[in-house]
């Protein structure tokens, strides 16, 4: 109970900044029921005369609530099937724009996580040169074979934790209420967004889980000719600091520079894309949060990828998901588009097929024999997410996330190259993967992939019966009226044995030629 006071009082002190804020005055009171239509209209009348149009309004209420609730937005930027579009691209404003904290707390943070004075760990530790919801970076120097290098240096803030840990729980209080008292937004899963929220910034939060993401991703991007990540200094990183390689580049938001650099926009764009589309599908590893702040183009054209807090992750059957999806809209195959979806389990069987291929096709025709510059992903998740209300398909977190960070990464190349055409761009990726995975060589590959697990399986099968071998002479050792234990030992054993054989026999036939 008394929980429930503290959530609610937390609650409350929420809504009075959204109302100051004019958050509520966005919300129609046309579609309203009709017992709270009163209530906003006296709400949107609280709010202060100067709160400016929408995104203004929402950015400028989640920055007064403070880091948890600026990456609570953040986070919804990443759900357009709960915010929709329009305010998820007004939600990605909240990009840096919390105020750093000092710079000798800094400086005792990184002691303390390191174990050190910050003066006999570097030979120069700037002022902060960015500052999010959950840490600030610094530009330093340290000396390597007598040489200074420059680095950067990102510290959590202080008492973070216990602010989400706050936060985090008034927000499940209130989606659960939510849940129960609209039942329309079950579909949505307003408590499984909050864990995932939770989730996410307990990884953020220990910067020893960035580094780790940033070695992953260069290990498997090493051979990429014009993408890269910063390396990582091990040796000064800990749970609250994270050093890495500082990136002398330009953001790719600023045209200018990019111009004056003789850099390639165009390429740039194409590279974007396609650095993305090849780390989703070749590596089932994708930064989650690439927008303009987080990706620098050095002087030779590479593309730099920093702060990777938010990664995404697929499996082999969601990257043919993906890929089957994209390639069915550029081949306009809406019957293998549907049938993906249904062989992937993400429509209920109940619904037919044919009238799913009818329903995408809807879709997909909008956007054929349209120039570049007026098809947009944006436009086309939209209208899926629609479309996947119609037809009950549950949120499917993983698939939302990659689907928004694809939004976020046509945004910045279209930003690069007003003409950039993302189905062009993208078909030789997507094209590539399905050939390789899904010919002949694939094929031969699962097919083998399916013999080591086989292998594996028979391994596991001696260990298995003496376990139960184990067992049922423990069962049997048991005081019992009648000797039916003895003739279930057996059979039992029968049962082990005749099980191993078949698995063995299926390892031979697959093996045959």
């Amino acid at each position: 109970m008394f929980a429930a006071l503290g959530h609610s009082l937390h609650l409350a002190h929420v809504g009075f900044v959204l109302t100051r804020e004019g958050v509520f005055a966005l919300v129609p009171r046309d579609r309203a029921p009709a017992p709270l239509r009163p209530l906003l209209w006296l709400l949107a009348r609280l709010a202060r005369r100067d709160a400016g149009r929408r995104g203004t309004r929402i950015v400028a209420a989640l920055t007064r609530l403070g880091p948890s609730y600026v990456k609570l937005g953040q986070f919804l930027a990443t759900r357009p099937d709960l915010v929709g579009m329009a305010l998820a691209r007004d939600l990605e404003a909240l990009q840096d724009r919390m105020p750093p904290f000092p710079q000798a707390v800094a400086e005792a943070r990184v002691a303390a996580a390191l174990g050190r004075p910050v003066a006999t760990l570097f030979t120069q530790f700037g002022p902060p040169v960015a500052a999010a919801s959950i840490a600030q970076v610094h530009r330093a120097e340290i000396l390597v074979a007598g040489e200074r290098r420059p680095i950067a240096v990102k510290i959590t803030r202080p008492g973070i934790e216990r602010v989400f840990t706050r936060d985090i729980a008034a927000q499940k209080f209130m989606a659960g209420l939510v849940a129960r008292l609209v039942p329309a937004m079950r579909r949505l899963k307003p408590v499984e967004v909050v864990e995932t929220l939770e989730r996410t910034v307990r990884l953020e939060m220990d910067l020893r889980f960035e580094a780790a993401a940033l070695s992953e991703m260069g290990d498997n991007t090493r051979d990429d000719p014009d993408f890269r990540v910063p390396a990582v200094e091990w040796g000064l990183t800990a749970r609250d600091c994270v050093t890495l390689e500082w990136i002398d580049g330009i953001k790719l938001n600023d045209f200018a520079g990019l111009d004056a650099a003789s850099i390639d926009r165009r390429a740039l764009a194409r590279v974007a894309m396609q650095s993305f589309l090849r780390h989703a599908l070749r590596d089932g590893f994708f930064h989650a949060d690439m927008h303009p702040g987080n990706l620098f183009a050095t002087h030779d054209g590479t593309l730099v990828a920093v702060d990777l807090g938010i990664m995404g992750r697929l499996g082999r059957n969601e990257r043919r998901f993906l890929a089957e999806i994209l390639f069915g809209f550029i081949t306009r195959d809406y019957r293998r588009i549907a049938e993906v979806h249904f062989e992937a389990g993400y429509v209920p069987p109940v619904h037919a097929v044919e009238d799913f291929a009818q329903a995408l096709r809807a879709v997909g025709e909008r956007i054929h024999g349209r120039s570049a510059a007026e098809i947009s992903m944006a436009e086309l998740l939209g209208l899926l997410f629609e479309i996947t209300a119609i037809f009950d398909m549950a949120t499917r977190t993983e698939l939302v996330l990659l689907q928004k960070t694809m939004v976020v990464v046509e945004g910045v190349s279209r930003g690069l190259d007003p003409e950039f055409d993302m189905w062009k761009v993208s078909e030789p990726i997507i094209r590539a993967w399905i050939e390789r995975n899904l010919g002949p060589v694939g094929r031969v590959e699962t097919a083998g992939r399916e013999v080591v697990a086989l292998l594996d399986a028979a391994r596991e099968v001696p260990a298995l019966v003496a376990r139960a071998k184990t067992a049922l002479a423990a069962i049997e050792a048991r005081p019992a009226p009648a000797p039916a234990p003895s003739g279930l030992l057996r059979i039992l054993t029968i049962g082990v044995w005749l099980i191993a054989f078949t698995l063995v026999m299926i390892m031979l036939g697959i093996g045959a030629p």
